[in-house]
């Protein structure tokens, strides 16, 4: 498709990859216009290296079908296929990304539960010293690199990627390993970090150093345990269940990714929003204590770091007026519903004190609402706080975003302080 002006729905095709490259207000308008359609909009599926085409998806883009979609997992599954990908999840993708949030209840509900058992108040409460000690760093050495640099390297992505290292008891040696390979994991087609001419061997290859790289270390806590979110984890039985290595595996790919790279974004997109929105950093330096919870709920609303989720009909099913058939694919845009002016007045407008924000950045309701939805807002708070009392003038050049229909990312942002 040549890229053009978006006057209707036709202008535009979700499956193609150029339009993840458009500027940001082309892709606005493009899902302005599917939700003021009367119904969702059908799409051919996108082209993968990794799988066949399939028949294609319905588009999700309006508040109250994300909703409704996401209130009923037994009818609209996330094991049919996978919900990570619009495309069915090859078996050799399976061994590594077949974790919880691509499996639908009761096994969802097992594993969820083995993971949440291990996050003991004893855990909580030191990852949240953790968060703070960690930031405090981050922030020190920024100031002794000068008045700029690579706010994502720098900054955004060290606070995640050590908290759960950390958490997972990595050592610091093998952050850079972790950072790389969930890059690659992330990467989309962005040819940074997947090279177009070998990208499944090269996706596959970092997902198997991961798995890898924990399950050597759990092999080794079941020897000798140590205080870390890994042995509880190898450690945890509830009714006689514990999690196999290959559970364990796919599980620390999910946590690595999803909490490395959603939470680096919202931090990025967050100082960017700060930029453009002088008058807010105003308020929020105002009180920063009081103002920051409701403006990391607003950061995640706009940022939303995950652009959408996807789920397939088991059977026929009416929603909002619309008639799926059994095997229809849904993408649920979360990026969109939370621009939904019926829900959200002046949604484009970066408003700390909105209010109420009920946003859908950590998934919509139901059994696959993200499990790290406090520690990432732990850790946007926290970094925000750190900054805009160090460094209050800190302010983002132009951002160089990644290629990715399921990543809202920003790969690069200058800074200045």
């Amino acid at each position: 498709m040549t890229a053009g002006a978006i006057e209707k729905v036709s202008d535009f095709d979700l499956s193609d990859w150029e339009f993840w490259a458009r500027p940001m207000p082309e892709r606005e308008r493009a899902f302005e216009l599917l939700r003021a359609e009367p119904g969702p909009v059908f799409f051919a599926e996108p082209v993968v290296p990794y799988a066949e085409r399939g028949p294609g998806f319905y588009a999700l883009a309006s508040y109250a079908d994300i909703v409704e979609v996401s209130r009923t997992p037994e009818v609209f599954s996330s094991a049919a296929g996978g919900s990570t990908n619009i495309a069915d999840m090859p078996p050799e993708f399976a061994e590594y990304f077949g974790s919880m949030i691509n499996m639908d209840d009761p096994r969802h509900a097992r594993l969820r539960r083995i993971v949440s058992r291990a996050f003991t108040p004893r855990m909580i409460r030191k990852l949240e010293r953790d968060v703070e000690l960690a930031a405090s760093r981050i922030v020190d050495e920024l100031l002794l690199t000068g008045p700029g640099c690579d706010f994502v390297h720098e900054v955004a992505s060290r606070l995640p990627l050590k908290i759960i290292c950390d958490m997972m008891g990595i050592p610091e040696s093998e952050y850079r390993f972790v950072l790389d390979r969930t890059n690659i994991i992330l990467g989309g087609l962005d040819p940074e970090y997947l090279p177009p001419d070998n990208l499944v061997e090269t996706l596959l290859t970092a997902a198997a150093e991961l798995q890898g790289l924990v399950q050597d270390l759990a092999v080794r806590r079941s020897g000798k345990p140590g205080d870390d979110l890994l042995t509880a984890l190898v450690d945890a039985n509830i009714d006689g269940e514990r999690l196999t290595l290959a559970e364990l595996g796919s599980f620390f790919i999910l946590l690595v990714v999803a909490g490395n790279e959603t939470t680096r974004n919202a931090i990025s997109q967050g100082l960017l929003l700060l930029t453009l929105n002088p008058d807010q950093r105003e308020l929020w330096l105002s009180d920063v204590d009081g103002y920051t919870p409701g403006a990391i709920e607003e950061i995640v609303r706009l940022a939303s770091p995950v652009n959408f989720m996807r789920r397939k009909a088991t059977r026929d099913h009416e929603v909002n007026g619309h008639l799926y058939r059994e095997g229809d694919k849904v993408a649920l845009f979360y990026w969109s519903a939370n621009r939904d002016t019926r829900v959200f007045a002046e949604p484009y407008r970066f408003d700390i004190t909105r209010s109420p924000n009920p946003h859908l950045g950590f998934g919509g309701p139901g059994p696959h609402f993200c499990l790290g939805a406090h520690l990432a807002r732990r850790e946007v708070a926290v970094m925000f706080r750190e900054l805009l009392r160090r460094t209050p003038a800190i302010a983002a050049g132009e951002p160089e975003r990644l290629l990715s229909n399921f990543i809202n990312g920003i790969k690069h942002l200058p800074c200045e302080f």
